[in-house]
């Protein structure tokens, strides 16, 4: 099926929601075949609310199709839908971000399998790179407890999320691994100063030969951006960026960054005492009807001894084994698309190869 020569895969299209129609949209709306994004169209796309299934279905969104443009990088593509350089390649066998073919039909990654968490507040995951805020969300000890923890997480409180908004991160190096744990959102400010800390402004002044030691909020070379969401896992914030291209990488000194129309959309969402958590799933497991699907990540801090170890584990722990093809999920191991792929014995609900 396409809309404005964007195509919905077969199996999926059931699912229609406002989300499909405003990925449409932000189609509709692209620059011209000339490509050159620029920051003004970025900020003005749409974003996406995705309803929260019912059941055991824990599915959002569609994967579609894009045919490249003259001019098109990965970069500027993923940007403009919300996803990122490194999940495209990774959904379209590693193809080159900078110089991709121009007519090929590449699948766009929107579509993904929820963590498996309480739907709460903030929801970062690790290994996928990605935020899930669940919207509205409880703020304030509404749980009982100053510190929201995953137990506490789960208990009901009197908010109940209708959407979720996915948004993706960049996030450290590897020397400076984000950790797991949970959190509450302790303020908020608009155009924050950086101060910069002692061991990065020496890494910049044996770097470039001279360093800052404090970058006011506004200036263009902020890495912070223009919004910043404190949290109370110490050192550690969400924010936006002076370098969007970061996003989807491990290129940054801790703190989680995002796209700068994404922290400003999320930013005047989410209230002070909204609760989160750290996460870590590299394989996640979905429902969608009575199809089983898996997504794999990378597992970036190498915490299983082997990615197939662990999948063969996750399926014992959910009772899972009368109902997943093992070849299949060896071939999805294997390749980590990133992309929810069939594991049910027989063929996928769409009648392709899988």
């Amino acid at each position: 099926m396409a809309l404005f020569g964007l195509k919905y895969s077969p199996h999926r299209v059931f699912r229609w929601s406002i989300a499909a129609l405003l990925l449409a949209a932000a189609l509709w709306s692209l620059p011209g075949i000339a490509r050159g994004w620029s920051d003004d169209q970025f900020g003005k796309r749409p974003l996406y609310a995705y309803p929260l299934p019912q059941g055991r279905d824990n599915i959002i969104g569609n994967l579609v199709t894009y045919r490249l443009q003259n001019g098109d990088t990965l970069l500027d593509v993923g940007r403009w839908f919300g996803v990122t350089a490194p999940e495209i390649s990774n959904a379209n066998g590693h193809i080159d971000w900078w110089s991709p073919p121009a007519g090929r039909d590449i699948t766009l990654p929107d579509e993904f399998i929820l963590p498996d968490t309480p739907h709460v507040g903030i929801i970062l995951n690790i290994p996928e790179m990605r935020i899930y805020y669940y919207y509205p969300s409880p703020t304030g000890p509404v749980l009982g407890r100053g510190r929201v923890t995953r137990a506490s997480m789960s208990i009901k409180s009197s908010v109940h999320a209708d959407v979720v908004y996915t948004f993706p991160v960049g996030l450290g190096r590897y020397d400076w691994k984000t950790p797991v744990g949970a959190f509450t959102v302790k303020g908020k400010t608009k155009n924050p100063t950086w101060n910069v800390p002692l061991d990065i402004y020496q890494e910049h002044l044996e770097r470039d030969g001279e360093a800052d030691h404090m970058i006011p909020g506004g200036d263009p070379d902020n890495p912070l951006g223009l919004y910043r969401l404190e949290l109370t896992l110490p050192e550690y914030a969400l924010h936006g960026t002076n370098v969007p291209w970061g996003v989807g990488m491990e290129v940054s000194h801790g703190c989680v960054r995002l796209y700068p129309e994404d922290i400003d959309r999320l930013f005047h969402k989410v209230k002070v005492g909204t609760p989160g958590e750290f996460i870590y799933q590299p394989i996640k497991f979905g429902w969608r009807g009575n199809a089983l699907y898996v997504e794999v990540h990378d597992d970036l801090y190498g915490r299983f001894p082997g990615a197939w170890a662990h999948a063969l584990e996750e399926v014992r722990q959910r009772g899972l084994e009368d109902q997943v093809d093992t070849t299949k999920l060896q071939k999805a191991i294997e390749e980590k698309t990133g992309v929810p792929t069939y594991i049910m014995p027989g063929p996928p609900p769409d009648g392709s190869a899988g």
